[in-house]
């Protein structure tokens, strides 16, 4: 049964259409490898078992009605705890939300349910997006399913282990800073961190209004292509979603790449913060593999690495700030340590501050902008490092990752398996478009991908003793 688990979204969904899969039978498959590995690694903080049996007989019973409703159509999903669920905890990891029980669903999450999908359950996060890999929380912080002993980052960081492990099929991720991203690096999956407003944040705790972003983490950029075509709908009821028309984010996969325009971002990892070797390498093979496809490689230069770091810092710091406020002055101590500290420093950020950094970022995004007229996308490390030792988070080491630039610009960036250190641990590269050409970032994702053999390695998942911490 363990195999049906490591079937990608595009596999299964065939199969379910075909008849020779059941949704009952891949609910129950998954079901069961959470209960034989999930005690190690912590992916969830909420299985719902029952739940989600009862919404894939619904599935299997639509489905053998001849009422399939498209590729998400009984196909099990995880959900991070941040994420409203009717009638299910939405506690964002924190003492603080422990009973909160929402009563309706977060936008994203209804368009997934009334796409046939089935919720396992819900997945670890750092408290409320920020409090980073913290052990004095209710529940502990997940594990990276390569190696127990590592970060698999985050925030979303059940999300990127549970997909990685076989736990779910895909999974919902948040990205402030670059939080769908760095999970999907350190895990070896594929996550999007979509174009700013193409995918409501309604019913998502908010940990930065003008930053934030939803997304999917699959196994593949083809299943974040098939989930991105549920996902991505206006919704009038978020102040930042976007209306930009239908988009067709599967119709490029599997084209070619002659005469597409690669920007490599160079100084980022070169310069401002240099990267390992190991994943400079990777980088390169990679880049040598878009060549062979056809493309066309060209260096590129944005603003230094340290001022979009700088400027995310000063943008979300309030912000963050504003939304706790209450909670960090009337009950802090419900507040793990290191969240209490991220998100208290946003009270000495002034309002002068706060808006001279919004009249900086909407000179970057025109910055931006001119560059791309010259390429189609750009290139470069996702994070400067393989996976690091669990609860060794450095909150400077993110001016060292390459994902900030693109919370700070809303720019559509994808990060996709690149490689394999020497050891087996994942690398990663993060490929970056114009706003709304997310399928154009989808199709490069996967292109890449069905040119080279990692999505055929899966981390090997032991039974093993996980000494307290």
């Amino acid at each position: 049964m363990s195999e049906l688990c490591f079937l990608t979204i595009a596999e299964a969904s065939r199969r379910i259409r075909e008849r020779s899969l059941s949704p009952v039978e891949l609910c129950q498959a998954y079901l069961d490898r959470i209960s034989t590995h999930d005690g190690a690694l912590n992916a969830y903080i909420l299985v719902l078992h029952e739940q989600a049996l009862a919404a894939a007989r619904q599935a299997e019973a639509e489905i053998a009605a001849g009422k399939w409703k498209g590729p998400l159509h009984g196909i099990p999903l995880g959900i991070k705890d941040i994420y409203d669920t009717a009638g299910v905890a939405t506690t964002g990891h924190s003492a603080l939300c422990r009973d909160r029980v929402p009563p309706e669903d977060a936008t994203t999450v209804r368009l997934l349910r009334e796409a046939g999908a089935v919720i396992l359950g819900k997945t670890a996060t750092w408290e409320f997006a920020i409090g980073g890999v913290s052990f004095d929380l209710p529940w502990k912080p997940a594990r990276n399913p390569w190696d127990k002993t590592l970060d698999p980052a985050g925030s979303s960081s059940g999300s990127g282990a549970g997909v990685a492990s076989g736990l779910c099929m895909a999974a919902m991720g948040t990205d402030t800073g670059g939080s769908i991203r760095s999970p999907a690096a350190w895990n070896g999956i594929a996550g999007l961190k979509p174009t700013y407003g193409l995918v409501s944040r309604r019913g998502v705790m908010p940990l930065s209004f003008t930053l934030d972003h939803a997304g999917p983490m699959c196994w593949t950029a083809e299943d974040c292509a098939l989930m991105m075509q549920v996902l991505a709908a206006h919704d009038p009821l978020d102040p930042g979603s976007a209306n930009p028309g239908p988009i067709d984010f599967t119709s490029g996969l599997g084209g070619n790449l002659s005469g597409l325009r690669i920007g490599v971002v160079r100084h980022f990892f070169e310069k401002d913060a240099p990267a390992d070797t190991v994943v400079v390498d990777a980088l390169e093979q990679a880049l040598g593999v878009f060549q062979k496809s056809g493309a066309v490689l060209k260096d590129v230069s944005l603003a230094p690495l340290e001022t979009y770091y700088d400027l995310c810092a000063l943008i979300m710091g309030p912000e963050s700030f504003s939304i706790h406020q209450k909670g960090l002055t009337g009950t802090p101590e419900l507040y793990g340590a290191l969240a209490r500290v991220r998100i208290g420093a946003g009270a000495f950020i002034s309002g002068t501050d706060y808006v001279n950094a919004l009249r900086l970022r909407a000179k970057l995004v025109a910055q931006a902008a001119e560059v791309m007229k010259d390429v189609d996308v750009l290139v470069t490390p996702t994070r400067h490092t393989p996976p690091e030792p669990l609860g060794q988070y450095d909150v400077n080491s993110g001016r060292r990752f390459y994902t900030r630039p693109f919370n700070v610009l809303g720019l559509p960036a994808l990060s996709v398996c690149s490689g394999f250190t020497g050891n087996h641990l994942p690398l990663s590269m993060q490929i970056v478009g114009r706003p709304f050409e997310d399928a154009l970032v989808l199709k490069v994702g996967d292109a890449f991908e069905k040119a080279t053999p990692y999505r055929q390695m899966r981390p090997e998942l032991r039974e093993e003793a996980i000494a307290a911490q």
